[in-house]
């Protein structure tokens, strides 16, 4: 069974930085995309930023030029780096790797990990 585990996260200043990581279980393949998303009280989960097998990064606009991610393609491990980070995010950020294998589409999460931005 595949699981997904954030840490890394917690209360910071603005302006302050905060690394997310997650690391992945009992998957026996090199996940296709890896992305995290955040959802802050009372909105929807929203995707903050995805890296692809090849590399090719997404983000939302919101964060560009704060949050790089990277990842470590043989462990299957994503990272968020968080820069002059902003009240506004603050949520819940969550893991997700997903893609297809042998035609059979995946989609996995993990459990969350909380970070607060203070003003």
């Amino acid at each position: 069974q595949v699981q997904l585990g954030e840490s890394g996260g917690g209360l910071v200043q603005a302006g302050g930085s905060l690394r997310l990581s997650c690391v992945s279980s009992g998957s026996r393949f090199q996940f296709d995309d890896m992305g995290w998303f955040r959802q802050a009280p009372g909105k929807q989960r929203e995707l903050v930023a995805s890296i692809s097998v090849g590399g090719m990064t997404l983000y939302t606009d919101s964060v560009k030029g704060r949050f790089t991610i990277s990842r470590t393609y043989g462990k299957n491990t994503v990272y968020l780096q968080m820069d002059n980070l902003k009240p506004e995010d603050t949520a819940v950020y969550y893991c997700n790797a997903k893609g297809q294998k042998y035609a059979r589409p995946y989609d996995y999460w993990g459990q969350g990990t909380q970070v607060t931005v203070s003003s």
